[in-house]
């Protein structure tokens, strides 16, 4: 009885120890005697005593392993400094704990061989404008690798590449010098647009006054055409009135006397002269004094009759001799209008 207690309390603790539960993504590998015996996932397990054995508790989560940075000699000769970080993840927990003594420092290691193997065939200007290329095939390369190992690349990152200073100095000048060259490139390009822009406005300005002035022509003749058609339809019209009229041939001489009396006026500016010139002239000798027909004769400067009653300012005795013969003429010829205006009615 003294023996019992201890004993129970001893096959308790050893059932106890027995017990596992695994966590949410992890695993456990258990060997028995020594040997692989199985896998467990997350959940309740049990294991015999003393003969199982719990190897290795492995995590199943993403792992972010950030190596430290790698020397590599670019193809031109540039050692470089290559900092990376590779994504990887446990997909196998048999073989990630018997495949490598050590997978991570496995991982580590083939990433900077590969580095070197990848950059070694590139210049520094390509290494730095290709870090998408280097990255894929460092993970082509790592996957590939590591698959006996149990485990899964799913990305490598390279974090920075870091060329020596006196290459540093060199390529800030080159960024400055490249820098400044697009600028002077853009303030050309932005001068050359303004000037076409400006010259293209004043192409349009001279376009449009040219089209403006084209318009005030075409209006201004259209104008000048449609007062030329009115003047002559009224003068159409005024004949055509004429006509209508029955107009005898006193009236007609009568506009004749008219048309005389205004040339002898030497103030007319516009003056239409009769068809029948000369046979109205043949019938008035004043007239036809006046305006030189037949033989020259003095004009008579005797004082016109009363019933005229004319008065004439050039008939003055200051006024010249040729005024004076002017305005007895015109006397003489108004004279002879009233009479046969008289005649006719």
């Amino acid at each position: 009885m003294f023996f019992a207690v201890p004993f129970l309390i001893v096959l308790i603790i050893l059932l106890f120890s027995c017990i596992k539960i695994v966590p949410q993504e992890h695993a456990y590998v258990i060997e028995r005697l020594g040997k692989y015996l199985c896998t467990w996932h997350a959940g309740l397990h049990f294991k015999f005593p003393i003969i199982d054995n719990v190897i290795n508790k492995i995590s199943l989560k993403e792992q972010v392993l950030d190596f430290p940075p790698q020397p590599v000699i670019t193809k031109d000769n540039v050692s470089v400094r290559v900092d990376s970080v590779v994504f990887a993840k446990v997909f196998d927990p048999k073989l990630y704990t018997y495949g490598v003594e050590n997978p991570i420092a496995g991982l580590q290691n083939l990433s900077a061989t590969s580095l070197r193997s990848i950059i070694g065939g590139m210049e520094l200007d390509t290494t730095l404008s290709s870090r998408e290329q280097i990255n894929e095939d460092m993970e082509v390369i790592l996957d590939k690798a590591t698959d006996a190992w149990g485990l899964k690349v799913n990305r490598v990152e390279l974090k920075n590449i870091i060329p020596p200073e006196e290459i540093e100095e060199v390529m800030t000048k080159q960024m400055r010098a490249e820098r400044e060259r697009r600028q002077t490139v853009l303030e050309a390009q932005a001068h050359k647009e303004s000037v076409v822009s400006r010259a293209e406005g004043d192409k349009e300005a001279k376009v449009l006054a040219a089209q403006a002035e084209k318009e005030a022509r075409i209006a201004l003749a259209v104008g000048e055409a449609e007062s030329i058609r009115l003047v002559y339809e009224a003068q159409a019209q005024g004949l055509e009135k004429l006509k209508e009229a029955n107009i005898n041939e006193g009236v007609l001489k009568l506009k004749g006397l008219e048309a005389l009396r205004d040339i002898a006026d030497g103030r007319a500016t516009k003056i239409f002269m009769p068809t029948d010139l000369s046979s109205i002239v043949s019938t008035l000798g004043v007239a036809a004094e006046s305006l030189g027909i037949g033989e020259h004769t003095e004009i008579d400067k005797s004082p016109v009759p009363a019933r005229g009653n004319y008065n004439d300012n050039c008939l003055k005795d200051t006024s010249s001799k040729v005024t004076k013969e002017v305005a007895g003429t015109n006397a003489s010829i108004e004279v002879d209008l009233e009479n046969r205006r008289e005649d006719v009615i």
